[in-house]
């Protein structure tokens, strides 16, 4: 009974939260359909992923997790209709776009998949480089953890079960987040959940750079005309300030705290940046990870079947090993 209570409040209280204006700047250059139209040529067979419909799990769409001035940050979350008798562990989600645009939209898929699996899972919306440049993107993030597990018990959550899932530059932040934990220095100076850490226990990495110096990101275009992604996400490119892109990136700060880390990887070596001395920091601290690379895949695989399948299922069973192991 104590769960569809909890069910009714959810429905009923939080979305209302949400209602109002939310205007901010957008930039849609990046979505499924024009992901979809660049890589048709050379992947004809290439499907765009569809959002499930399933009894398995119930949806809460928009569940507002921050409020900043003219601005409410929302998170879509998924709950598993099957009763288990215990809080479940969740699996935060972090969609790509290069830093500047893409939305919580493009991994509903995934989360509502996982969620068809057993896991609570929540895809989550954050400012973007047209908003607000960095840190403003890691700030957002962390506060949706510490809001996850601030309502541990209205959304059924395990708080020692937590993955944060990243695709292309969202994996950039979803990285950075799982190695900077407890590092005061990345928290939101005015944070609504300060007395939550935002530790997390698994990391997945869906092709996504975790080192913005190496030359594959440093040294992309550097017209003034044409900035780079990254470029725009800091606000200056790599040479006018590369202590910035140093501090930013996650392979500085990974060590034997590095939760269970999961690589999964198109083939094109250059969204890899990083991920070898990664690997190599992983082993020497023998902590568990475990690396997958799709091969003859586009950069956005994880949006289109058949690629969908197997990352799915990479996801799923490094999930399970790390939780249920």
């Amino acid at each position: 009974m104590m769960k569809y209570k909890t069910i009714l409040f959810l429905l009923i209280l939080l979305p209302i939260m949400g209602w109002g204006q939310n205007e901010f700047p957008k930039d849609t250059s990046f979505s499924v359909y024009s992901a979809g139209k660049k890589i048709k040529k050379d992947f004809p067979e290439a499907l765009p992923v569809k959002e499930i419909v399933s009894n398995e799990f119930l949806s809460l769409p928009n569940q507002v997790y921050r409020i900043r001035p003219n601005r409410k940050l929302r998170m879509d979350v998924f709950l598993p209709n099957r009763d288990c008798g215990q809080k479940r562990p969740v699996v935060m989600m972090i969609h790509g776009g290069g830093w500047r645009s893409g939305n919580k939209s493009h991994l509903v898929p995934m989360a509502q998949q996982l969620a068809a699996d057993g896991y609570v899972t929540a895809s989550v919306e954050y400012r973007l480089s047209i908003e607000a440049i960095y840190p403003a993107a890691v700030y957002d993030l962390k506060e949706a953890i510490r809001f996850l597990k601030h309502n541990s018990d209205l959304y059924g959550i395990d708080t020692t079960k937590i993955a944060v899932l990243g695709c292309s530059s969202g994996a950039t932040l979803a990285s950075f987040m799982a190695a900077t934990a407890g590092i005061t220095k990345f928290d939101d100076p005015e944070s609504v959940y300060s007395n939550y850490s935002s530790r997390v226990q698994a990391l997945v990495n869906v092709d996504g750079v975790v080192d913005y110096t190496d030359p594959n990101e440093s040294r992309k275009i550097t017209n003034p005309n044409k900035p780079s992604a990254a470029s725009l996400f800091f606000g200056v490119t790599y040479q006018e300030n590369p202590k910035l892109w140093e501090e930013a990136s996650p392979i500085n700060y990974v060590d034997e705290n590095m939760p269970a880390t999961l690589y999964i990887n198109s083939a094109l070596p250059r969204f890899h940046a990083g991920r070898d001395s990664l690997f190599h920091i992983l082993d020497r601290n023998k902590t568990y990870h475990e690396v997958h690379t799709i091969e003859n895949t586009p950069h956005p695989f994880w949006l289109f079947h058949p690629w969908f399948e197997e990352a799915h299922d990479c996801i799923l069973n490094f999930l399970n090993t790390v939780f249920e192991g």
